[in-house]
């Protein structure tokens, strides 16, 4: 439906979504948090987990060195641990990321479009784009500009965000909302409908780069936005919270969601996944501790 729509009319679609009961989705967030899950549910949620993480590195300091190290983790984390979904760098780093990756199933991320302010000229955007991928990025994760969409130019917004996905090619492409900056869960609830009718391939919360990244809630309107759109085009959009996501209890919060408002279709790193860095640390540690009854010393994972 997405493709077929003008910009004048996505936005006009955006404009007329009815509002979102703040108080009703934090409730429904909190009381999803507060769900147990058995020992032998929790081993599974955790490979789980593993599995659907896009270990990430978008630091100035970044290394050839630092992003190999990076990329050997995300394939072996650790003894028969599910390798990760992705590794996520700057397109610079694209390269070595697919030296070490290729023939994996582990796919190259690269952050693009002006990452992460979005604020660049749009021709530099799409180029930034066409060389991430060029230099063998399976995924694009580009940011909206905030800037368009909050000051209401809609139209603007999803014209970029298509212009990306063409530049994308074969490449998915995972839309960034900058959730903190949208303040209101209106505009999340507008911004995914937004890129989503624009072809985005995965709706993200967040660039890790800001006060406030993925939370519970947010996280939940938009599994709720994606459950809806695909009822009503047909087409399955793909979730990635971002940022902040730190410890295996809270990735197993966001499992919960998943499940309880999407169910099975969505249970796979094809259609969500956590960016994240220290997460899959915690995880493994864990994971650990399941198998073994007690913690291993504070060297047992790298540092990345």
């Amino acid at each position: 439906m997405g493709s077929i729509l003008s910009g004048a009319e996505a936005a006009s679609l955006v404009r007329a979504l009815p509002g979102v009961d703040a108080v009703g989705l934090e409730a429904r967030a909190a009381g999803l948090a507060t769900r147990s899950v058995k020992a032998a549910s929790k081993a599974k949620a955790i490979d789980l987990a593993i599995s659907m993480i896009d270990l990430t590195t978008l630091e100035g300091a970044d290394t050839p060195g630092k992003v190999r190290s990076l990329a050997s983790k995300a394939l072996r984390p650790d003894g028969d641990a599910p390798s990760t979904a992705a590794v996520c760098v700057y397109p610079a780093m694209v390269p070595t990321a697919v030296e070490v990756l290729k023939g994996s199933a582990v796919k190259v991320a690269s952050v693009a479009t002006g990452f992460p302010s979005g604020q660049l000229p749009l021709d530099i955007r799409l180029a930034d784009t066409e060389a991430a991928v060029r230099a063998g990025a399976d995924e694009i994760d580009m940011v909206i500009n905030r800037g368009a969409f909050l000051s209401g130019d809609l139209e603007r917004v999803f014209h970029e965000i298509k212009a990306v996905k063409a530049a994308s090619g074969d490449a998915r492409l995972k839309v960034i909302l900058e959730t903190g900056e949208l303040v209101t869960y209106d505009d999340v609830r507008r911004a995914s409908w937004l890129a989503m009718y624009a072809g985005a391939d995965f709706i993200k919360t967040s660039t890790g780069k800001v006060g406030v990244n993925a939370t519970l809630p947010v996280t939940l309107l938009m599994l709720q936005a994606v459950r809806d759109y695909r009822a009503l085009t047909g087409v399955q959009v793909g979730v990635k919270p971002a940022g902040g996501i730190r410890n295996t209890k809270d990735a197993i919060k966001y499992l919960v969601c998943v499940n309880e408002i999407l169910g099975d279709p969505w249970l796979s790193n094809e259609w969500f996944r956590f960016g994240a860095s220290s997460l899959l640390n915690d995880l493994l540690m864990q994971r650990q501790k399941l198998k073994t009854g007690h913690y291993s010393g504070p060297d047992y994972v790298t540092v990345d």
